[in-house]
């Protein structure tokens, strides 16, 4: 069993693969509510209680994580905000290698869109082209819509996390082809 997470302090998206590439479990763990969750270190405590309920469940052997975006862009994050992304990577990681006892492998979200062969053309919303990809390459995916007929937010952390596990699959079956 693979579990490919996609971090972040506000929504953390997971998907759970067998071997086969077949989704057993993809959802999210939402920690905006500030009534709920006033520090990193709560929201860190509510993952970790969810992944020791996965651990729990799940004959998990495989941990892959999207690598946090490292550089600035316009209109970007700030400092303070990639740093407590960072931070909280960090936290999660240890986090998996403690509960499942295994060292975390990492991706950025341009080598596991490469290992999908999900190319996003020129001046397309690169997460909303996922969300299509998935929708057109996987039964199992669906998305709730909101009023205005976007994708509601976890969906996209679900879609990142769900080309996080594939990519670990993907390099797992070439790794036991060679």
């Amino acid at each position: 069993m693979i579990l490919g997470l996609d971090i972040s302090t506000s929504i953390t998206g997971y998907c759970l693969l067998d071997t086969s590439g077949e989704i057993i479990r993809a959802n999210a763990w939402d920690m905006r509510n500030k009534n709920k969750f006033n520090s990193i270190f709560e929201k860190a405590q509510y993952v970790k209680e969810s992944l020791c309920e996965l651990k729990a469940q799940f004959p998990i052997e495989k941990v892959y994580i999207e690598k946090p975006f490292m550089f600035f862009n316009s209109g970007g994050s700030s400092a303070k905000t990639m740093a407590a992304l960072q931070k909280f990577n960090g936290i999660v990681s240890w986090m998996c290698y403690s509960i499942f006892g295994k060292k975390p492998q990492y991706y950025t979200a341009q080598q596991a869109r490469k290992l999908n062969g999900i190319k996003v053309s020129r001046g397309q919303k690169v997460k909303k082209e996922i969300i299509k990809w998935l929708l057109d390459k996987e039964p199992s995916f669906n998305v709730e819509y909101t009023s205005h007929g976007n994708p509601k937010p976890k969906y996209f952390d679900i879609a990142d996390a769900i080309v996080i596990a594939k990519a670990g699959l993907v390099e797992l079956n070439e790794q036991h082809n060679t």
